[in-house]
C-alpha cells in the first residue's frame, strides 16, 4: 500500500534552505551560522522521525509517496521527482539526519574561528541535501543525481583547505576516482532502461522495475555488475577505493559524515534497494561478496601499521564496508544494512573522538607522538573506549549483534561459503587488533608529545564532547535495535539458520583477542612492535606503505593518461583538431578570394557572363 503525503520533501527542503542561508546570507550573519546549519539538519531529521514514526503504526509494507513534480516527458519516456519512504530509506533518512545533526554540532567546536566558517556549513548542509535526495529517491535518475551530489559535496568538502596543494590534490582524486564508478553505473543504467524499453516500459521507477524484473532474466548479471563498479568507486571498493585514504585531507568532521552517515553508505544501500534485481544474478552476488570480503582483509591489514590516527580509520571504513558487501553478497541484506546502522555510530564516534584528540593536541595526528592522553582528556577517552570495543565486536556492544550476523551468514547464508567466513573472522581479529593499538597509543602509556605541546593539551569543549556522549550510547545500545525485523518487509526474510551458541562464544573470543594483543605488544612489552617489524622486514615496509597500490596506479594509469594527454596537445591537437579547423578557415579564404574575382564591377565583364550562360542553356537545351 502506498499513501501520498507532502510531508517528504521537507526532509531535502530543510538542509537545502540552510545551504542557500550560507551561501547568500552566511559571511554577514557568522553567528547565526552555527544555529542554522545544525538547525535545520535537527529539523529534518524531527521530520524523518515523524515520517517514520507514522509509517510504522500503518500495515507492514506500506510506504508514503511524496510526487513532486513532472521532471522529463520525452516520448513514452517519463520521470518525476518522486519520493519514498519505506522501511529501507526510513533508516537510512534517519541515520543520515541523526547522525549528521551531531557531526554538525560537533562542527560548531572544532570549526570555531576558520575563516571559511559559513562556507563549511554551506558545503556540508549540500552533502545531508545530496544523500536525503539519494535514499528517498523513488527511481533511480532521481537516485543518480544524489549520487552525483555527494560525489560533488566530497570533492569541496575534502578540498575544502584548498591553499594547501596536497588537499587540493585529495579532494580531485575522490573526484576522478568516482568517476570512474559512476561511468559503470550509467551503463548499467542505460542497459537496463534500454532493455525495459523493448518491452514498452519506458520507466526509471524502482518500484515499477521491481514488478516487471522478469523481462531483466537476460541482462540482470551484466546490470548488476556495471552498478556494483559504481558501487566500488562510491563505497571505496577494490579497485576503486584508492580515493578514501586520502580523503584525511578534509577537516575530521567531514571525515565523520563521508565515512559514517553520507557518501560511502550509498553503494551498500543502492544493492539493498535493489536487492530482487542481484538475486536475479547469483554470479554477481558472487562477486560482490568476493570483492567485499577481499577489500575487507587488505585494509585491515593495512591498517595495522598506519600511524596516522585518521588514516586508521580510514582503512578501518574501507574494511567494515567491505564486510557489508559481503553480507549483501551471500544473501544476508538485513544484516549488512544492520552493521551499516551500527557503523554509523561508532565509526562517527572514532573519528570525532580522533578530531578531540587533535584538537586537544594542537593538530597532531601522528599516533608515535601522543600517549598518556587519558588523565587530560576522559570523556573523549571513556567515549572512544566505547566505540572501540563497539567495532571490536565485543558484547554487549552494538558491533557484537551486527558484524556476527554478517560473520555467521558468510558460513549459512543462501549463497555463503566457509571461506568467506574465515576471512571475515580473520577481518574481526586484525579489526579488533588495530583498533586496541589505537586506543593504546593514543591514550594509555607516557606521553611522547613534545614538550611544548604537553603543556597545552585540553579535553575539547562542551559543543564536542556532547555529541561524543550521545554517539557513545547508541554505539553501545544500538546492537539492540530490531533493523532486520524492520526491513523483513523490503527486503524479506532471508533464509539462514539462527547463529548457534559457538560462533558467539567464538566471536567475543576473537574480539577479546584481538584487543588483547594490542595490549599485550603495546602495554606489558611495548619492545616487541618494533623487534616484529624488524624480523618482517621488507612486508612490514609494504603494509606500511599501503602494498603501493598509489605507486602502482601512478606508475601505469596515471602516467599512462598523461602520456597520451600529452601526445594530443604536442601531435594530435596542433596537426589534426588545430589543423582542421585552421584548414576550413583557409579553404573558406580561398573560395572568397576567387569568388571575389569574379567582382569586378565592370558592366562589360557582366555582360559578357550573362552571354556565356545563356549560350550553356542553349546548348544543353539542344543536346537533349
Amino acid at each position: 500500500m502506498v499513501i501520498e503525503t507532502t510531508l517528504l520533501r521537507w526532509i531535502i527542503a530543510l538542509p537545502a534552505l540552510g545551504v542557500l542561508f550560507h551561501v547568500f546570507v552566511g559571511r554577514r550573519a557568522t553567528g547565526a551560522v552555527k544555529w542554522v546549519g545544525p538547525g535545520l539538519v535537527g529539523a529534518a531529521f524531527a521530520v524523518a522521525r515523524a515520517a517514520a514514526s507514522g509509517l510504522r503504526v500503518m500495515p507492514a509494507g506500506t510506504a508514503l509517496h511524496d510526487h513532486v513534480y513532472t521532471w522529463i516527458v520525452a516520448g513514452p519516456f517519463r520521470a518525476e521527482v518522486g519520493l519514498r519512504l519505506d522501511a529501507l530509506s526510513a533508516v537510512m533518512a534517519l541515520v543520515v539526519t541523526g547522525v549528521g545533526f551531531l557531526i554538525h554540532v560537533y562542527s560548531v567546536g572544532y570549526m570555531h574561528g576558520d575563516r571559511g566558517f559559513a562556507r563549511y556549513f554551506a558545503y556540508l548542509n549540500l552533502f545531508t541535501t545530496a544523500m536525503l535526495i539519494l535514499v528517498l529517491a523513488d527511481n533511480l535518475l532521481l537516485l543518480f543525481v544524489g549520487w552525483e551530489g555527494v560525489g560533488l559535496c566530497s570533492y569541496l568538502l575534502i578540498g575544502f583547505w584548498y591553499e594547501k596543494p596536497e588537499n587540493a590534490a585529495a579532494g580531485k582524486k575522490a573526484f576522478l576516482v568516482n568517476r570512474i564508478g559512476d561511468a559503470g553505473f550509467l551503463l548499467g543504467l542505460f542497459l537496463l532502461v534500454w532493455t525495459l524499453g523493448r518491452q514498452g516500459i519506458w520507466t526509471v521507477d524502482i518500484e515499477t522495475i521491481r514488478q516487471h524484473a522478469d523481462v531483466l532474466g537476460a541482462v540482470a548479471v551484466p546490470v548488476c555488475l556495471l552498478l556494483f563498479v559504481g558501487a566500488t568507486g562510491k563505497s571505496a571498493q577494490i579497485p576503486l577505493y584508492v580515493w578514501l585514504p586520502d580523503a584525511m585531507a578534509g577537516p575530521t568532521p567531514v571525515s565523520a559524515l563521508i565515512h559514517a552517515a553520507t557518501m560511502v553508505t550509498a553503494g551498500v544501500y543502492m544493492i539493498a534497494r535493489l536487492h530482487w534485481l542481484y538475486a536475479l544474478a547469483p554470479a554477481a552476488l558472487a562477486v560482490v561478496a568476493v570483492i567485499g570480503v577481499t577489500t575487507a582483509l587488505f585494509a585491515a591489514v593495512i591498517a595495522t601499521a598506519q600511524v596516522d590516527i585518521k588514516r586508521v580509520l580510514a582503512y578501518s571504513t574501507v574494511s567494515q564496508l567491505g564486510l557489508m558487501f559481503l553480507g549483501l553478497g551471500v544473501g544476508a541484506t538485513g544484516a549488512a544494512v544492520f552493521h551499516l546502522v551500527t557503523h554509523a555510530f561508532f565509526k562517527a564516534l572514532l573519528f570525532l573522538g580522533a578530531g578531540s584528540v587533535i584538537h586537544g593536541l594542537g593538530g597532531e595526528q601522528d599516533m608515535r607522538r601522543m600517549g598518556g592522553l587519558r588523565p587530560h582528556m576522559p570523556v573523549t577517552f571513556v567515549t572512544m573506549t566505547v566505540g572501540t570495543l563497539a567495532i571490536a565486536g565485543v558484547p554487549p556492544f552494538s558491533g557484537f549483534f551486527s558484524k556476527d550476523e554478517i560473520v555467521w551468514a558468510a558460513f549459512s547464508g543462501p549463497h555463503g561459503a566457509p571461506v568467506l567466513g574465515v576471512l571475515a573472522f580473520v577481518v574481526s581479529f586484525l579489526t579488533a587488533y588495530y583498533t586496541g593499538r589505537l586506543l593504546v597509543l593514543t591514550f594509555l602509556g607516557e606521553c611522547r608529545a613534545p614538550e611544548d605541546v604537553r603543556h597545552h593539551i585540553h579535553e575539547s569543549p562542551a559543543v564536542m564532547t556532547l555529541p561524543l556522549a550521545v554517539l557513545a550510547v547508541f554505539a553501545f545500545a544500538g546492537g539492540w535495535l530490531p533493523v532486520p525485523a524492520i526491513l523483513e518487509p523490503v527486503i524479506g526474510v532471508t533464509e539462514e539458520a539462527e547463529a548457534p551458541l559457538w560462533m558467539f562464544t567464538l566471536a567475543s573470543a576473537v574480539a577479546l583477542g584481538g584487543l588483547g594483543l594490542a595490549g599485550v605488544l603495546y602495554v606489558a612489552r611495548p619492545d616487541l612492535p618494533g623487534a616484529i617489524a624488524r624480523r618482517l622486514d621488507g612486508f612490514y615496509a609494504l603494509v606500511r606503505d599501503k602494498f603501493r597500490v598509489d605507486e602502482l596506479y601512478d606508475a601505469t594509469v596515471i602516467r599512462l593518461v598523461f602520456a597520451a594527454a600529452d601526445v594530443s596537445a604536442r601531435r594530435i591537437d596542433p596537426a589534426l583538431i588545430d589543423g582542421a579547423i585552421n584548414g576550413t578557415g583557409l579553404l573558406v579564404a580561398a573560395i572568397s578570394g576567387a569568388s571575389r574575382r569574379l567582382q569586378t564591377g565592370n558592366v562589360q565583364h557582366y555582360a559578357l557572363s550573362f552571354l556565356v550562360g545563356a549560350l550553356v542553356l542553349l546548348g544543353y537545351w539542344v543536346m537533349r
